[in-house]
């Protein structure tokens, strides 16, 4: 193996970053799907309170979870 191929397998994320990485970005799309979906339970006052109208609300809740 040539020395620019070896260090190309050194640079490659252990199977374990890879995991926490996957694990992490799982975590976030789970919480972001939760969230707004909560935000679309929101009645007009309770969106008030948290200084967010009607239509921002709506539009937040039917983002796809994968979207930031």
């Amino acid at each position: 193996m040539s020395r620019s191929g070896l260090l190309a397998v050194f640079a490659l994320p252990s199977p374990a970053r890879l995991l926490a990485a996957t694990t992490q970005v799982v975590v976030v799309w789970a919480t972001r799907r939760r969230m707004r979906a909560d935000l679309g339970r929101l009645d007009s006052h309770l969106l008030r309170d948290i200084g967010v109208d009607a239509a921002r609300a709506e539009s937040e809740a039917r983002k796809p979870f994968w979207r930031d």
